[in-house]
Parts: structure tokens; sequence; C-alpha cells
């Protein structure tokens, strides 16, 4: 009997120990393993970072056939304008609906987390506003409102103020579209909590 409780003990302080270990990832840690898999993430895709210099001797453009994605430095977003829009940039003091489509993908996990581009009538809307150089917004419907609740990641804002959200009103007017890099201190309460970066494709246009 001793020996089965001595057994159980040893085996108890084992799995203990074990659970520790695994529990002893610090924030920095996380932080360490973000950051490998977006330098992962550009290397494998054979993505090009500019710096913000670059882009504003670029006019402010990425060039998509580069490969090409400025680091906002400020904000460690990384980002791709593929067409700027067309239409007008949110002028400061205006509040408008935004309707956008986008793909979420978590780099950490090499995975499809949502998505509303399977419907081309489906659209995510969140109400943004602006004043000076600050923009907020809180989504109102859609797959992402769902999903993580109306608070609008500050990483979907950052291209705000460099591309026009408009409507395509011509053949050759097309509404902007970006791609975006996005770690955890600019993301949703999800990534926020578990530490992950998104990489997210999304357009951009006024609701009429």
């Amino acid at each position: 009997m001793k020996k089965q409780l001595s057994l159980f003990f040893s085996l108890l302080v084992m799995a203990c120990s074990i659970v520790a270990c695994s529990d002893g990832e610090t924030y920095g840690d996380k932080k360490e393993k973000e950051r490998d898999a977006i330098d992962a993430f550009l290397r494998d895709s054979a993505f090009a970072v500019i710096d913000e210099t670059t882009f504003a001797n670029q006019g402010q453009q990425t060039f998509v056939d580069k490969r090409q994605f400025v680091y906002l430095d400020r904000k460690g977003v990384y980002m791709q304008i593929v067409r700027p829009g067309c239409g007008d940039i949110i002028a400061d003091g205006e509040q408008l609906n935004v309707l956008c489509k986008y793909s979420e993908y978590n780099i950490l996990s090499q995975s499809y987390l949502s998505s509303n581009i399977a419907s081309n009538r489906y659209f995510d809307k969140m109400l943004v506003s602006r004043t000076g150089a600050t923009y907020t917004a809180s989504f109102t419907f859609g797959v992402m409102y769902s999903t993580y609740g109306a608070s609008v990641p500050a990483g979907w804002l950052a291209p705000l103020p460099y591309i026009k959200v408009g409507r395509q009103t011509t053949e050759d007017g097309e509404i902007a579209r970006v791609r975006l890099i996005v770690p955890h201190t600019q993301g949703h309460a999800s990534a926020s909590s578990s530490v992950y970066p998104c990489f997210y494709d999304i357009t951009y246009q006024r609701e009429r």
C-alpha cells in the first residue's frame, strides 16, 4: 500500500511539473513567437518591406508587382495598398458607414479564421469617425461583429489616411483594397489575449 501511495504521489508531482512547464510561457515568449511567425510569413511569401520614407517618396504607394508592404512603425502594422480607391479620403469631422469585404488568416496557426467573401451581397459594416488625425470605429453588422464584437481592430483603421473611401461609379473607379499584417497589439480582443498576428485582405467602400 505504501509503495502504491508513493508511486501515486510521484506521478502526481510529475504531472504538476509538466503542467507548470506548459503554463510557464511568458508574455515575452509569446511576443517572440509572434515576431518569428511574422518574419517567416514575410519571408515565405517573398514580400518586400519598405519604410515610411520610401513609401512617402513613392507618393504613398506600394507597388504590388514588387510585392511591397510598408511597415508603419508607430503601429507595428505592415500594409500593402492594392488599390487606393475612388472618391475621397474621409474628411476631418466626418462620420460615415463603411462597408468591407475581408478575409482573416491567423499567421501563427496558419489557418483561416473568418471571412465574408463567399457572398457578393454580404458586407461587414462599421461606423467610422475622424477627428483630426484620429480615426475611431465600431462594427454594427457582419461576421466580425458577430465573431468578435463591436470593437474594430486598430489595424483595420491604419490604412484610412492613405485610401479613398467612395463607391464605384465608373468602370475604372475601383474601390479601395488593402492587405494588412496586424500584430496582436493592433488586433481584436481574441488576438490580443492569445497573442497572435493576422493577415487581412480588405476592401473599403462608402455606404450609399
